[in-house]
C-alpha cells in the first residue's frame, strides 16, 4: 500500500475520480465496446477503456490497474465462449505462463516507480509514449499484410512465421490446436512482452494476439481465443501486483463489467460469422484511432510537466480531440462488425427461404 499511502497526501482526489452519472455511462459504454472488441479479436479492448479512462480524467497507473483486475473477470467469460468454439491452445497457453508472469511483474514495478517518484503527468506520459510506439508499429504491419499477404482460413502464409518455425533450437514442440511447431523460446519471448505491456497500459493482447498470427503462423481465432485464455493468468497477476500498491479502483470495475461482460459474448460470436480479413481492417480503425488520440495528448501531458509552454484551454481542445478520436474509431470498428453480421443473418435468412420455396 506504499503507493497509494504516498500519494493520498493531497486528498483521494488527486488519486481517484468523482464519479458522476454521465461519467459512469461513458464507463459502461467504454465497458460494452472494450468487451465486443476483447471477444472479437483477442485483445482486451484496454487500447480502448485504458485511453478512454485517462481521458475521463483516471491517472494512467490507476486506469491501468483498474482495468487489468477487470480484464480477470472478462477474460474467464471470453475464453470459455471461444474455448467452446474451439478456440484456445491450452497446452500453447501454459508453457507461455511463465514469460507472461515475469513480464507483468516487472512492468508494475516500473509503472510505480514513475508515478510515485515523478507523478501523474509524467506516469500518463510513459503509457502514452508505450501506447503509440506499440500502436503505430502494428498498425503498419497489419496494414503491410492486408495490403500483400496471402489470407487463409488457417493458417496465415507468411516469410516470417515460416522462418520461425524453421528454427530447430530446442525444445522444438507441436502445438496440435494450433496446428504449429516451433521452438518453446519463441513463445516465451512473446509471452514476455504481452505480460509486460499487460502490465504497463493494461493488455497486452493487441500486441501477444499479431504476434502469434505473424510471428508463430497461428490463425486468428485461435490466436484470439489462446490470448484470451492467458489474459485470465496476466489479470489476476497483475491485479495483486496494482492492488497491492493501491492502485486499483474497484468501482470503476465493476461499472466496466456492466458493458463488458455482454460486449465480449457479442465479440466471441462474432469471429464465426465475420470474415478473417473484417476483424483485420477493424483492429488497423480501432488501433490506429486510439493511437491518434494519445498522440494528441502528448503536448498536453509535456505542458504540465513544464517542457512547454501551452495555454490550459489548448490543453483542454486536445482532450477532447483525443476523446473524438477514441470513440470515433472505436463506434466505427464496431460498425464494421455489426453491418457484417447483418449481411450474413440476412443471406442466411435468403437461403432458408429459396430452400423452403423449392
Amino acid at each position: 500500500m506504499e503507493g497509494l499511502t504516498s500519494n493520498l497526501g493531497s486528498g483521494l482526489d488527486a488519486v481517484f475520480i468523482n464519479i458522476t452519472l454521465i461519467k459512469a455511462l461513458a464507463i459502461i459504454f467504454l465497458g460494452f465496446i472494450g468487451g465486443t472488441l476483447s471477444g472479437f479479436l483477442g485483445s482486451g479492448g484496454a487500447f480502448i477503456m485504458t485511453p478512454g479512462m485517462m481521458n475521463l480524467g483516471v491517472p494512467g497507473i490507476i486506469a491501468v490497474g483498474t482495468n487489468i483486475t477487470h480484464k480477470f473477470g472478462k477474460a474467464l467469460v471470453g475464453s470459455r465462449s471461444h474455448g467452446e468454439l474451439g478456440h484456445v491452445d491450452k497446452k500453447l497457453a501454459l508453457m507461455m505462463l511463465i514469460g507472461l508472469l515475469a513480464g507483468v511483474r516487472a512492468a508494475v514495478k516500473i509503472n510505480s516507480r514513475i508515478f510515485e517518484s515523478l507523478g501523474k503527468a509524467a506516469s500518463n506520459l510513459y503509457i502514452s509514449i508505450i501506447f503509440i510506439i506499440v500502436l503505430t508499429s502494428i498498425t503498419i504491419i497489419i496494414i503491410r499484410d492486408i495490403k500483400n499477404s496471402r489470407k487463409s482460413d488457417h493458417i496465415i502464409d507468411n516469410d516470417l512465421a515460416d522462418k520461425i518455425q524453421k528454427i530447430n533450437l530446442p525444445p522444438v514442440i507441436q502445438f496440435e490446436v494450433a496446428r504449429i511447431r516451433v521452438s518453446l523460446w519463441f513463445p516465451l519471448i512473446i509471452a514476455f512482452a504481452t505480460g509486460y505491456l499487460a502490465g504497463t497500459i493494461g493488455v497486452g493482447g493487441f500486441i501477444g494476439v499479431p504476434a502469434m498470427i505473424y510471428m508463430l503462423g497461428i490463425n486468428t481465432r485461435v490466436a484470439a481465443g489462446t490470448e484470451l485464455f492467458l489474459a485470465i493468468f496476466s489479470g489476476a497477476w497483475g491485479a495483486i501486483e496494482y492492488a497491492q500498491r493501491g492502485y486499483v479502483d474497484l468501482r470503476l470495475v465493476v461499472i466496466l463489467y456492466l458493458g463488458s461482460l455482454i460486449g465480449v459474448q457479442l465479440g466471441a460470436i462474432a469471429t464465426e460469422i465475420v470474415d478473417q480479413s473484417i476483424a483485420k481492417l477493424v483492429l488497423v480503425i480501432v488501433i490506429a484511432s486510439s493511437d491518434l488520440g494519445r498522440v494528441v495528448m502528448i503536448p498536453e501531458y509535456l505542458r504540465t510537466l513544464g517542457y512547454i509552454d501551452i495555454t490550459s484551454n489548448t490543453g483542454n481542445i486536445l482532450s477532447m480531440v483525443s476523446t473524438g478520436l477514441l470513440f470515433g474509431g472505436a463506434i466505427l470498428g464496431m460498425g464494421v462488425i455489426l453491418k457484417n453480421v447483418k449481411e450474413v443473418a440476412l443471406s442466411e435468412k435468403k437461403i432458408k427461404i429459396l430452400s423452403h420455396a423449392k
